[in-house]
């Protein structure tokens, strides 16, 4: 189904002084490694089991590589980017197929692309400018098409068409005249539209023989519109199965009957909303689900399965995930994440209980000292749980208990969204900057997803207030329990991570020794002017929980709530990082406050990147976004950083603003 839903990133030769350490036996683990381009990822079975595909680099850049399922020594590269790297693929219901999708310089305007595994041609099915292309539905019933949808006719709204592989022919199903989503059975056939509301609410209507009814099916209230989405239909049509929170605070899963209207509860969880969920290949009744509320954890509902998630907890280290599997349901993919180890993939054969090791995603991490993530529960001034997860440097805490010997200093790391969640498991950001010698905590701040309707609507109007409250209080438990000290405290984050960023500079100017700005946007009012066209079934969504700048009040809510009317606070060192082609963040949201800032004399440093979007895609930008970061870091926090060396001159950095203040970075521009 397409929907709208709110969107939501060692050996050192010399250390300048500023970036010394303490002694300790912990190695630098170079960035490189980290951020770099992984060996092996995304792995996917074909349907008919005959293939493995996966995603790894083909001259530095990554591309889908495909091999025979019982002989991975033949595996050869399918595709041949240059410059951007493809990060997801997935297979045509016929086995014949790789699909992916690709944009432009992260312009986001994705095309769906598909390379025949057996003559290696490559195919755009959706060749068109200035187009978003998305997935509706792939159905292993229906071999030789699948449904796509795309804006090209009208950028605000994606029509359905039937895509004919073998031909590329695509014939239109749904014109879209105002629907945020489709969702179709696996005949291929269009059964529900939803409609935004005024509100933001959803209206949900049945499509009968090509035609949307007039009469609602059901409706959605503000409340419920992040928690409660159809999901899928039983390969007969009969069953509906929807997330649902209505009546309820967290999301469960509902079984409808089509026939009737009647639902039953399938699953429910007072901790948290119900994730995903398995379901049989050939009946699509779900036969098991995920909740992840400190942790994910997975619960069948059939005996077989109860079988098979049993013997993979036993049988892996780390929290497991069923990532693929075949039509038949007898081979399974299974990524598997021990946190301070790297991940590795592994296919499971269900008849014969057997795991056997495919490949690990960063081999050069093995043995690296990675640190262990602690979930907590913390507590925000007005009793809402935050959940939360702690990375501490392993020097500082070499037992794992999760709390150091002495405080050390702090990196508050922020998710972006906001309607989204930070969770446990490997974090690439956590693992570097604990290895630098910070502690870092990321924080479920209220009005993240995955913790019931009540925690997201508790963030309504709320940026900069209380969202940004909830960060302030979990700093100040880190304070009080010894974890770091008050002014050795840094705020960094992408996309809302970053306007939190500089929320925290701003509005609480003394708080954060220093602050890190991801692609966040500063000014709320210009910010909602720039979305994505394609984000208007959301928009009504976006001014009830952020402020409405069609109306007085509604301004002034986002002017008071803008970090660029505060520039003038800003009293701590701040680095900003931009992609030039981010269609959710304008770039003119940095330009913007560090104009405001180098007006006043304030210092600030801008890196921008002409060949990324929101976050950058690229490693060799990653890379040296992360040398000009951590090299900040070190002077702000006194951690430790591996020199910038070449870092940004690999990139395609442009450093727009304020070189002098960042340490290292005039040297290597040099």
């Amino acid at each position: 189904m397409i929907r709208y839903a709110l969107p939501a990133l060692l050996l050192v030769s010399a250390l300048p002084a500023y970036a010394q350490a303490p002694a300790s036996d912990v190695p630098l683990i170079e960035r490189a490694k980290i951020f770099g381009n992984p060996s092996k990822t995304g792995a996917k079975l074909s349907p008919d089991g005959k293939w493995l595909s996966w995603i790894a680099p083909r001259d530095g850049v990554l591309n889908v590589w495909v091999a025979p399922a019982s002989d991975l020594a033949k595996a050869k590269p399918l595709t041949d980017e240059k410059k951007r790297p493809i990060r997801n693929s997935f297979w045509s219901p016929d086995s014949r197929v790789v699909l992916f999708i690709q944009d432009k310089g992260g312009d986001e305007n994705f095309l769906l692309y598909g390379v025949n595994v057996s003559s290696g041609k490559q195919t755009n099915y959706t060749p068109f400018e200035k187009t978003r292309a998305e997935v509706v539905h792939i159905s292993s019933k229906v071999k030789d098409r699948i449904l796509v949808a795309v804006n090209n006719r009208d950028p605000k709204w994606h029509d359905v068409y039937s895509l004919e592989l073998a031909s590329c022919k695509l014939t239109l199903v749904q014109q879209n005249d105002g629907y945020g989503g489709f969702l179709a059975d696996d005949q291929l056939k269009l059964r529900l539209a939803e409609k935004p509301r005024a509100d933001g609410g959803t209206t949900y209507f049945r499509i009968t023989d090509g035609k949307i009814e007039s009469t609602p099916l059901t409706e959605v209230g503000l409340d419920d519109s992040q928690t409660t989405n159809p999901l899928a239909f039983t390969t007969d049509g009969r069953t509906l199965y929807w997330t649902d929170a209505r009546n309820r605070n967290t999301a469960a899963l509902l079984a409808q009957d089509v026939a009737s209207g009647k639902t039953t509860v399938v699953a429910e969880d007072a901790r948290a909303d119900i994730g995903a969920a398995l379901a049989d290949k050939r009946s699509g009744r779900i036969q098991a689900y995920s909740v992840n509320y400190l942790t994910q954890e997975y619960v069948a509902l059939t005996n077989d399965l109860k079988a098979d998630l049993a013997f993979l907890k036993q049988n892996t280290k780390g929290q497991f995930n069923v990532t693929s599997r075949t039509e038949a349901d007898d081979k399974w993919l299974v990524a598997v994440d021990p946190v301070t180890a790297p991940a590795s993939t592994w296919l499971y054969d269900r008849k014969a209980k057997k795991l056997t090791q495919l490949f690990v995603s960063r081999p050069e991490l093995e043995g690296a000292p990675l640190a262990a993530m602690h979930p907590l529960e913390l507590k925000a001034r007005d009793g809402l749980t935050l959940v939360s997860y702690l990375t501490l440097p392993k020097a500082a805490d070499p037992s794992g208990s999760g709390k150091p010997a002495k405080p050390v200093p702090l990196v508050l790391f922020v998710h972006g969204g906001p309607w989204a969640r930070d969770t446990y498991g490997y974090h690439s950001y956590h693992q570097w900057l604990a290895n630098r010698g910070y502690a870092v905590l990321s924080v479920n701040y209220r009005g993240s997803t995955g913790f019931g309707k009540n925690f997201i609507s508790a963030g309504d109007l709320q940026w900069g207030r209380k969202m940004h409250d909830d960060l302030i209080d979990a700093v100040q438990w880190a304070v009080s329990s010894g974890i770091t000290t008050p002014d050795k405290v840094a705020i960094m984050g992408g996309s809302y991570g970053g306007y939190a960023t500089l929320a925290g500079v701003t509005f609480t100017p003394t708080t954060f020794a220093c602050g890190v700005d991801i692609v966040g946007p500063s000014n709320l009012f210009t910010l909602l002017q720039t979305i994505p066209p394609y984000w208007e079934a959301g928009k009504q969504q976006f001014y009830k929980r952020m402020g409405d700048p069609n109306t007085e009040a509604g301004r002034e809510l986002l002017k008071e709530r803008s970090p660029l009317n505060y520039a003038a606070n800003i009293q701590r060192p701040l680095l900003i990082g931009q992609g030039a082609n981010d269609p959710r963040v304008n770039v003119r949201e940095s330009e913007q406050i560090v104009q405001a800032m180098a007006a006043k004399n304030i210092p600030v440093t801008y890196v921008e990147f002409p060949d990324e979007g929101h976050g950058f895609a690229r490693p060799v930008n990653n890379i040296a976004f992360a040398a000009v970061t951590e090299n900040f870091l070190a002077k702000c926090l006194n951690g430790r950083a591996e020199p910038i060396g070449g870092a940004l001159k690999a990139s395609t950095a442009q450093v727009k603003h304020g070189a002098e203040f960042a340490p290292g970075l005039a040297e290597a521009l040099q």
